[in-house]
């Protein structure tokens, strides 16, 4: 099994610490004297740095004060600390902001935005450019071979969109490069409906009607960003080449299209905020962060990741604003590690004494000292991953993937109907066919409609509405080559330009490959009542069902209830080649596709990492082909017993021995050396 390398410069270790922001307290040294102490104390040793310090570094245009960062890197590196050192792209300095009003963006109503928020910039405006330019490589060239220089941290949390006129051009010069003519354009994007032809490039802006216009802004958006993204990164190359670049990315967040922002980066970061206060279902928060650690892991083929930041205690914008119960937190960033990561860190390492997050979860609090919960949690954690050597660069074995895509997410936002957004749930849907798997302790990747499929023997398609060009030919291809597919309604609807596909759904010729005609779907509302029944038992029917027909599939469920569809297939089987094509053509709950799912995975021989019999419990494992970590994880507030697997395991908490039946308490985490 491969094993891959340390993510940052010489780190040969679980990475664990936080955003350090030693320019709030230049004014008082002795806390900064005291945050190396505490640094210490809680095991941590990754730190990034300078991500908000545009004008504590160019307090004036040109005039640059580098001193107190030469000494905190100074420090880091006595410390033998890792630092991640921030490009301060994310925040403008308010002179330069005053000076150029240019380089701040326009907003959706045309009006150009004041000195305010962060990330409030015009990635386009040149003389903005310039600066970032020449920040980044003033850093770059300071401490490109400093010892505690590790990683760049480009900008921070890139988003928004500007509507100004040179973005607005540059949007226009990507049509053309994309279209080639208005003719191409207006055919793609269906301008004839309404009478929206364009008869020229100057008539298009953000704002136009046609669902394929909506749709290719939110392309360009990403586009865009990546394009400054890479304009960053060569200032930072020139003089720093071997040095890894990354970003912090924001799990499902709908304004850039992650797989594209990821191919701009050396290695993955996430920002992870459960909902601790929002939702009460433990097992639903791990499971979606088990989601996104999964995907973020694919993005680059299994290589390990970072959690860039996370909360060691409540954040101060989530509603509930809920503390950690006892043992969460480990929980939570040994879900990270279990799934791939190789360090997780906090926002922030000491809380800020004033302005918009001084009630954000820190490491270290007001208080100032190592005797409050939150940094024995923290500590406790330091102290276990310093034993967790052999789980860095170990890899993550999944033999099954789920497909999620932004440009599936943005097809379902930029359609009228079929109903409203709110009741489409293309997120939520895939999360729920993930759970069913999940729950099962089945590994899993994450991946895009553009990944590779050949890895895998069990492939889920969840409402891919949207087929690029040469999915259906490489889910054809899949299949007849041994592989088994699951797709969904809500599937092959539309090409990449948001038109429907002729000649019958799924299209693109998944027609064949599935062997049913999807006739039409229809919305199930409240009132009505809809179920399928399923090797004898009936399951509930929600949202949407799809009249569909046979067209050489077997059914294996049919609809009951409602005469419309009542005795039609709902779930069918097609085999193509040497591999089958399941469909489901109704929106089931989960009880439906834990059943149905963990059946189809034990058929195609998918192991579990340990049983499924163990109520509340999941599991992973990582090996780096010597050793295997089991990784198990009690998502229930009561004491529960985990059979293990047979062999003989070494905790490595407190390197005792174990077998048979381990106990985890509520809440509880434990990570198991085979």
């Amino acid at each position: 099994m491969e094993k891959f390398g340390p993510i940052i410069r010489n780190a040969a270790e679980i990475l664990h610490g936080g955003d350090y922001n030693p320019d709030q307290w230049l004014e008082t040294p002795e806390i900064i004297d005291r945050d190396f102490e505490l640094m210490e104390k809680s095991g941590c040793n990754t730190f990034s740095v300078g991500i908000f310090s545009w004008t504590a570094l160019e307090p004036a245009p040109g005039k640059y004060r580098f001193d107190w960062l030469d000494r905190i890197m100074d420090r880091m590196a006595e410390h033998n600390f890792h630092v991640i050192l921030a490009t301060p792209s994310g925040a403008k300095p308010a002179w330069l902001a005053t000076a150029h009003p240019e380089v701040c963006r326009v907003d959706e109503n045309g009006l150009r935005q004041p000195y305010s928020w962060r990330h409030n910039h015009c990635w386009s405006s040149p003389f903005y450019r310039a600066k970032v330019r020449e920040i980044n490589s003033k850093l770059a060239k300071r401490y490109a071979n400093h010892p505690a220089l590790s990683g760049w941290h480009l900008s921070n949390e890139y988003s928004g969109s500007c509507y100004c006129d040179l973005c607005i051009d540059r949007f226009r010069s990507w049509l053309r490069e994309r279209y080639g003519t208005l003719e191409n354009l207006n055919r793609a994007w269906w301008n004839t409906f309404w009478s929206h032809i364009h008869t020229d490039w100057a008539e298009i802006t953000p704002w136009g009607c046609s669902e394929g216009n909506s749709f290719d802004w939110k392309r360009f958006n990403t586009v865009q960003c990546c394009e400054f993204m890479k304009f960053e990164v060569d200032a930072l190359r020139a003089c720093a080449p071997d040095v890894p670049v990354t970003t912090n990315m924001m799990g499902f967040f709908d304004g850039l299209d992650y797989w594209r922002v990821a191919e701009v980066c050396d290695f993955i970061s996430d920002d992870v905020y459960p909902g601790w206060g929002i939702e009460p279902d433990v097992r639903k928060i791990l499971a979606e962060c088990s989601m996104r650690h999964d995907m973020h892991r694919s993005m680059k083929n299994g290589k390990p990741f970072l959690i860039m930041e996370s909360a060691p205690s409540a954040t101060n914008w989530q509603p509930g604003h809920r503390l950690k119960r006892p043992n969460q937190h480990k929980l939570e960033e040994l879900t990270a590690i279990g799934h791939g990561a190789d360090g997780t860190l906090y926002f922030q390492w000491r809380k800020s004494r004033g302005n918009l997050e001084k009630f954000h979860g820190a490491v270290v609090d007001h208080v100032g000292t190592e005797e409050t919960r939150v940094f024995r949690d923290v500590a406790e954690l330091g102290a276990l991953y310093r034993k967790c050597g052999g789980i860095c660069g170990s890899a993550y074995p999944a033999q099954a993937a789920v497909v999620w895509d932004w440009e599936c997410l943005w097809a379902f936002q930029t359609s009228s109907g079929p109903g409203s957004l709110e009741e489409k749930k293309y997120t939520e849907t895939v999360q729920t066919f993930y759970r069913a798997l999940w729950t099962k302790n089945i590994p899993l990747d994450v991946i895009e409609s553009l990944s590779d499929f050949s890895k895998y023997r069990l492939l889920i398609c969840p409402m891919m509405l949207m087929l690029k060009p040469g999915v259906a030919e490489r889910l054809k291809a899949f299949v007849a080559a041994g592989g088994t597919v699951v797709m969904s309604y809500f599937s092959g609807y539309e090409d990449r330009d948001t038109n429907c596909f002729l000649g019958g759904w799924p299209g693109d010729g998944l027609m064949e490959l599935f062997g049913i005609w999807n006739e039409e779907i229809g919305g199930i509302p409240a009132f009505d009542r809809q179920s399928i029944c399923y090797e004898g038992r009936e399951f509930d029917v929600s949202g949407y069902a799809e009249r569909i027909h046979l067209r050489g599939a077997e059914s294996l469920a049919t609809y009951v209830v409602d005469p419309l569809y009542s005795g039609n297939p709902a779930v069918t089987v097609n085999r193509f080649g040497a591999g089958k094509a399941y469909y489901i053509a109704a929106r089931t709950g989960e009880e439906f596709l834990s059943e149905f799912l963990g059946k189809l995975a034990a058929d195609e021989g998918l192991e579990p990492v340990i049983p499924a019999d163990n109520p509340g419990i999941s599991a992973t494992l990582r090996s780096n082909g010597e050793e295997e970590f089991l990784f198990l994880f009690n998502y229930t507030a009561e004491e529960r017993s985990v059979r293990l697997p047979e062999g003989s395991y070494t905790a490595l908490a407190d390197g005792s021995a174990r077998s048979g039946v381990v106990k985890l308490p509520p809440f509880g985490s434990e990570i198991l050396k085979k």
